[in-house]
């Protein structure tokens, strides 16, 4: 492995790729307006950034949006959407491919893309392309952080602050403890909730490490019985009330910061690459992991 690899040098530049896309988001573009009905999309990574907007979405009071994993859309005629966004960094996935294939010509369709030379491109009604923001790594950082701090800009967030707080995050000391703990468990609510599936699966993917994660108040509801000594807790966004008290209890770390939580999973980012050069691991090129999944469409019969 080099000794800079692509995900150190993508995970440290996203302050700029934030500032970029929040430009993009906060002018007017195909992205859904208040009062639509619309469906997320997206694979990995990107449906956990598809989780996250739609909770924010949702909040600011900009109607229904429901996220969904690209192979388990639930999109008939009878849901009433009136947009699908699909993300995806690769433009390639096959299971994405199909969703726009899919209700092309009956629900209009935007997709949020890291490689506008891809099928996806000419399957979509629009896109938003963010070429800056792709990547070499085959474990994603900064795309799925850039596009979520598109769709927050595009919700009207001003995101400044998660940008100064991705700066503080990249200059931040990356505990010990953190690098050769035994297990992680992260956790969030709302639109930190879909934050929370991202740093476990980063874990996973770049670490090969034992990583789950929850809704931070289901935590107490039996997932709590696997924290230890040695093991550590990590939330993002609000603290439910007793819950650091409870995860001390336990001997585990509990991990809280009070930086914008997608600015935390920079943090997460880090920390996965420093687990990872810790076991000897190459984060670009993972076990088993390819940048973009291809199936074989079944021949017609």
């Amino acid at each position: 492995m080099s000794e800079t690899s692509y995900m150190e040098q993508e995970l440290g530049s996203q302050p700029e790729t934030w500032r970029q896309a929040a430009r993009i988001g906060a002018a007017a573009g195909p992205l859904p307006k208040p009062g639509q009905r619309v469906a997320v999309v997206g694979c990995g990574t990107s449906w956990f950034m598809a989780q996250s907007y739609a909770a924010l979405r949702e909040a600011a009071g900009q109607g229904v949006t429901d996220p969904f994993a690209a192979s388990e859309a639930f999109l008939g005629s009878d849901r009433g959407y009136d947009a699908v966004v699909a993300i995806t960094r690769s433009g390639t996935t096959t299971e994405v491919l199909r969703v726009l294939d899919a209700v092309k010509g009956r629900i209009p369709t935007v997709t949020i893309i890291g490689d506008p030379e891809t099928p996806a491109v000419a399957l979509s009604d629009e896109t938003v392309s963010l070429p800056f923001a792709d990547e070499k790594s085959v474990v994603q950082t900064r795309f799925a952080t850039t596009a979520l701090t598109l769709l927050r800009a595009h919700l009207g967030e001003d995101t400044s602050r998660a940008v100064a707080d991705a700066e503080e995050a990249l200059a931040a000391r990356v505990d010990k403890e953190w690098v050769f703990a035994e297990q992680f468990s992260f956790l969030g609510s709302g639109w930190t909730f879909g934050l929370a599936n991202e740093a476990a699966l980063k874990m996973r993917e770049a670490a090969q490490s034992w990583t789950e994660s929850y809704p931070a108040m289901e935590y107490r509801h039996g997932p709590i019985a696997i924290a230890a000594p040695g093991r550590v807790t990590w939330l993002f966004g609000q603290a439910p009330e007793g819950l650091e008290a409870d995860v001390a209890r336990t001997g585990a770390r509990f991990v809280h910061h009070a930086r914008d939580p997608l600015a935390d999973l920079v943090l997460v980012q880090r920390v996965a690459l420093e687990r990872a050069r810790a076991r000897g691991l190459d984060p670009d090129n993972p076990r088993s992991l390819t940048r973009s999944v291809l199936l074989e469409t079944p021949a017609a019969s």
